[in-house]
This record gives C-alpha cells, structure tokens and sequence, in this order.
C-alpha cells in the first residue's frame, strides 16, 4: 500500500481529485450562504463550524466501519490532534472568513496560492531531507504565475494593501502550510484517518464556538441547504482524509505543489455553476503554468 500511494500517477490523482473537491467548495460555499440566508462574518465562522464538525462526525464514523470498532485516539495523541485541528482548521478558517470579508476576491485567490510556496519552504526549515530547490523554486513561480493569469480581468488587480483583509489571508497561508507540515511529522505516529477526524472535530466546534461568540446565527434552514452542508462536509471529510494519506507517504512538496490546482478547479467550477464567464485563452495557459510547475517538482521527485 506505501509502494502505491508512492507512485506518481497515483499521487497525481488522487492530489487532483482533493483539488477538484476544494475547488467545488468555492461555489458551493457561496450557494451556501444564498440559501442560508448568511449575510455577516460571523454567521460565515458558524457555518463554516457546522462544516468542519460535521465532516470530523463523517470521517470518525467511516474510520469506526473501517476498523470495525470505535476509533480513539490514545492518550499520547490528543496533544496532536487538538494542535492540529486548532492550527489546520479553527486558524485557517477564522482567519479566511474574515479575510475574505476585508479584501476583493481576486486578491484572495492568488494571495491563497502563496501557501503552496510557504509549505515547501517550511518543510524545507523544519523537516530533514526536504530541501529548497531550483526546481521547487521554479515549480512555485509557474504555480503562482497560473494563478495569477486565472484572476486577472482588466489586465490589473487592486494594489491596495488591508491588514484585515490581506494579512489576514496570509495568516491564513502560513496556518495552511504549518497544518501541512505538522501532519507530515504526526502521521509518522498516528493513524491518518483518526487524526483528521478528530482535529476536523475539534477545529470545527472551535469555528462553532467562535462563530456563536461573534454574533453569528443562521435561522433561514431548508432541505437544499441541508444538502448542500451534507456536501460540503463530505468533501471536506474526502479531501482531507486522502490529503493527509498522501502527506503520510510523500515529501510535503511532492503534495503541496497541486495546490495551485484549488483555485484554477475554483474559477472552472464557478463558471459552471454560477454562470461565471470561463472559457477562455486565459485558463488554458494557466493550467499549462501549473502543470509544468507541478511537473518540474515530481521529475525532480522522482530523481532523489
């Protein structure tokens, strides 16, 4: 089973598959907060807790039939996996929604991809034989590059800077790429699947409790937004389990590197789903730009 999720062509899919779901995430979200009536930040943290609990609740119950007993964690690793859920989850998100409340959407994007670039180069400082490369290097600036070209309408993006706005969303960066590396060095230990249900678990009633604390409440509850939540949480259960499966048995940059797939997945997805416009010279020379980008790490990968 390593031996295979080893195998680039593996790794290759199912790294796809996680940024397809993150990237449908996008326009669910925002057809989340239509049908949920969400209009402020807070009510954003709360739903954004339902998710992730509601996700840890899924992951726990699949892991419990998979091992055909309750899945809990041991003594030892609770210190793990509340550090995680707190860092990967409750500090990404919190950190997100209000971000994204402070800046334009465009900004967000490609200020969102930099994670890509802060998990390699804090794999590289923290994690042994995970070194800085020129293909790495090169691979995050093709990376960027896509993304950057994706969200570009009118030629320019807004050269304004907000503290709550885009360095919120750099915070949210660095939570994403510490997440990365800290599930590196706690899957070593612990069982993958137990470790992202319980700090999606315990991530998410922290979103709750903060959500519940800004004021937040959604009152407006209807079958398709039930649905719509049910899906949500199941992507993120998903995506995250596979995710961390691969962070187990690959080098943080062999994985971090299709993250700048998330939001090229985002901009498709959303033109298909919210009649945004998509079809155009701009996306496929994106996708090229990341693709060489993701193909300059695993060639590299591949040689050590």
């Amino acid at each position: 089973m390593k031996d295979r999720l080893q195998n680039k062509g593996v790794v290759l899919a199912l790294a796809t598959l996680c940024c397809l779901l993150w990237g449908s995430a996008y326009p669910a979200v925002k057809i989340g907060y239509e049908l949920f009536g969400i209009t402020t930040t807070g009510a954003q943290v709360l739903f954004a807790g339902y998710r992730f609990t509601l996700a840890g609740i899924l992951t726990w119950i699949i892991t419990s039939l998979y091992v055909k007993k309750i899945a809990l964690p041991q003594r030892d690793e609770w210190g793990r996996m509340i550090s995680l859920g707190l860092v990967q989850t409750t500090l990404q998100y919190i950190f997100f929604y209000i971000g994204l409340a402070n800046t334009t959407g465009v900004k967000a994007s490609i200020i969102n991809a930099t994670s890509t670039f802060f998990a390699i180069l804090f794999a590289h400082l923290i994690l042994k034989n995970e070194k800085m490369t020129r293909a790495k290097i090169i691979g995050c600036i093709l990376g960027m590059v896509g993304v950057i070209i994706i969200q570009l309408k009118g030629g320019r993006i807004d050269s304004s800077f907000s503290l709550l706005g885009d360095g919120f969303l750099f915070l949210v960066c660095i939570a994403s790429a510490l997440g990365a590396v800290m599930t590196r060095i706690y899957t070593q230990k612990s069982d993958s699947m137990i470790l992202t249900a319980y700090q999606l678990m315990i991530g998410g009633v922290v979103l709750v409790m903060i959500g519940l604390l800004m004021g937040g409440s959604i009152t407006q509850v209807t079958v398709p937004g039930l649905l719509l939540l049910g899906y949500l949480a199941a992507l993120s259960a998903a995506a995250f389990t596979i995710w961390t499966i691969l962070l187990k048995h690959n080098p943080v940059g062999v994985v971090a590197i299709y993250g700048f797939m998330i939001p090229v997945f985002g901009v498709i997805l959303s033109g298909l789903f919210l009649g945004e416009a998509f079809l155009s010279l701009r996306i496929l020379v994106s996708l090229a730009c990341v693709s060489v980008g993701i193909w300059l790490v695993n060639r590299e990968a591949g040689r050590i």
